[in-house]
Formats: C-alpha cells, sequence, structure tokens
C-alpha cells in the first residue's frame, strides 16, 4: 500500500511539474521580443538595429509570431550576406542570428535610378554595398567592375574562376548600359567581348591561349586592342606607329 502511495504521489509531482513548465514556456512563446533580445555571431559589423531595419518585422514582436525562414532571407538579400541563421531561443529568451558575410575581391560600381552605388563583389559576382563590408576582409584589391547588374552575377563568377585557373590578369571588367562587356587585361589591354554570356568560357580560354603566345615575343605590347565578339575569329588591333 506504501508502495502505491508513494508512486501515486511521484506520479502527481511530475504531472504538476509537466504542467507548470508547459505553462512556463507556453508564456515565453508569446512573450514579445525587443531589439535588445536579438543576439548576433559570426560579424561583428551589424547592429541589433541593422537586424530591425532591415527586415519586415515591426519589433517588440510575440516570439512564436517570428517566421525566421523570412527574417533570413530578407536579411541575406539587404545585408548582401553569404549566409544566415535565426533562431527562436527561451533560454536565454530572444533571437539568436549567426550571420556570414562575403569576402570582397574587386571593387564595384552600380548603378540604380541614374545615382552610383559604390561596393564591392564577392567571387560568385554578388554586389557588395560598402558599408556592409568587414574591413578585415578587404585585402588588396587589383580588379574593378563597372555596371553591375544582377543578370551579370555568373558571367563575373565565370571570369573569377577562369583568373585562379589561367595566367592571364583581367585588372578592370565593364558591362555597358545595353550589356556590351569589355574586359581589360593587364597586358593585352582592352579586350571587347560582347553579348553572349554562353560564349565567355571559350573566350577566356582564347585570351588565355593569347596571353601565354604572345609573352614568348613580347608581341602584347604592341597591342591596342583585342575583338573576340566572335571568338572563332579574332580580330587584333595594334598601335601604329
Amino acid at each position: 500500500m506504501k508502495n502505491q502511495k508513494r508512486i501515486k504521489n511521484r506520479r502527481f509531482f511530475f504531472l504538476i511539474l509537466f504542467l507548470f513548465l508547459t505553462s512556463f514556456l507556453s508564456i515565453k512563446t508569446i512573450k514579445k521580443v525587443y531589439i535588445q533580445d536579438i543576439r548576433i555571431s559570426g560579424s561583428e559589423l551589424f547592429s541589433q538595429n541593422d537586424v530591425g531595419k532591415n527586415s519586415s518585422l515591426n519589433f517588440p514582436i510575440r516570439l512564436i509570431s517570428v517566421e525566421t525562414n523570412l527574417l533570413e532571407k530578407e536579411l541575406k538579400q539587404n545585408l548582401s550576406l553569404k549566409n544566415v541563421s535565426v533562431n527562436r531561443e527561451l533560454f536565454p529568451f530572444g533571437l539568436k542570428v549567426h550571420i556570414s558575410t562575403r569576402i570582397p575581391i574587386a571593387y564595384g560600381e552600380r548603378i540604380i535610378k541614374d545615382e552610383k552605388i559604390l561596393g564591392f563583389i564577392d567571387k560568385d559576382g554578388i554586389f557588395i554595398n560598402q558599408h556592409n563590408v568587414d574591413e578585415k576582409n578587404l585585402k588588396k584589391l587589383n580588379i574593378q567592375v563597372f555596371g553591375w547588374k544582377e543578370k551579370f552575377k555568373k558571367i563575373l563568377s565565370d571570369i573569377f574562376l577562369a583568373l585562379d585557373n589561367y595566367e592571364f590578369e583581367i585588372v578592370k571588367i565593364t558591362f555597358s548600359p545595353n550589356g556590351f562587356l569589355t574586359v581589360e587585361e593587364k597586358d593585352l589591354k582592352t579586350i571587347f567581348l560582347g553579348f553572349k554570356p554562353d560564349l565567355i568560357n571559350y573566350q577566356l580560354q582564347i585570351i588565355n591561349n593569347l596571353k601565354n603566345e604572345f609573352e614568348k615575343n613580347s608581341f602584347s605590347t604592341k597591342i591596342d586592342n583585342i575583338d573576340l565578339t566572335n571568338p572563332n575569329k579574332p580580330k587584333i588591333k595594334v598601335f601604329k606607329p
């Protein structure tokens, strides 16, 4: 009988404890999150206010109402981040935001409503606004990109990849307002690539071949520009004495 009584008392205790914890956690989830309840890790560049300003959430907001997937998407887009994860937490209470920033490899310039916006470009061709770059990630940058648009990301990524695999050295990449691509190589000077992004890898291979060939006889010092808009029929213009 005593054992049965102990078992009943123990069950009653755990039931009360369960109900208490359930009630406590429920209260926590409907508690409002304030800006100061946001904890940021991964980068010291961004503040709690940056998170608030670059999301559609209106703080304070109940913890249970925070759409973490939406917040992640907005922060990644608006702050030019490589990755971001957002988690609701009860202990300590608030939002945990872990940030992975992008590392710039080139200076960048884009035009929005006739206004020039200065920033940087990473290896994936993503534009990063100036104030979203951590200075400790800034190394010596030797490439400039002008006329950046969202649709040029893939082309830029292909060019940056080629720079790692080939011998040439591109120092300037320019997209005209209508999308005509021109690059400047350190020795080969101006190279016209044109409007066909599907040809970019073939064109880059030809640039590498020309660079290697001209270096053998120092012919590159005589080059004014190279037209590779039709990569099967390269046109080379030389300086006239």
